[in-house]
């Protein structure tokens, strides 16, 4: 089993900047993908921010040049950083990993349990 903490959530005004982070701990030898998904209110949950083992990273094009995903292996810590933000950017965060192959929770995604932005215009 894997577990996940995010933190650094709040409000902050239009323009500004947070940064999240996501704390794994369990078995984290077995993951391999981490990343970052949101859900507005009244929206599906999508995909923000994804980083591989290896280091490459995917971007959801409206976040592209704004959000940076980065990954220290030593802590098992993943972070989001978010700059110039819009309101259109205001929901809950939510951390996810996803158990590489040749594990037996092969595929297996876990979850965090959400870290609210608000971005006020």
């Amino acid at each position: 089993q894997v577990q996940l903490v995010e933190s650094g959530g709040g409000l902050v005004q239009a323009g500004g900047s947070l940064r999240l982070s996501c704390a794994a701990s369990g078995r984290v030898f077995s993951i391999n993908v981490m990343g970052w998904y949101r859900q507005a209110p009244g929206k599906q949950r999508e995909l923000v921010a994804v980083i591989r083992s290896g280091g490459s990273t995917n971007y959801l094009e409206f976040v592209k040049g704004r959000f940076t995903i980065s990954r220290d292996n030593a802590k098992n810590t993943v972070y989001l950083q978010m700059n110039s933000l819009k309101p259109e950017d205001t929901g809950v965060y939510y951390c996810n990993a996803v158990c590489g192959s040749g594990f037996a929770c092969n595929g297996m995604n876990y979850w965090g349990k959400g870290t609210l932005v608000t971005v006020s215009s």
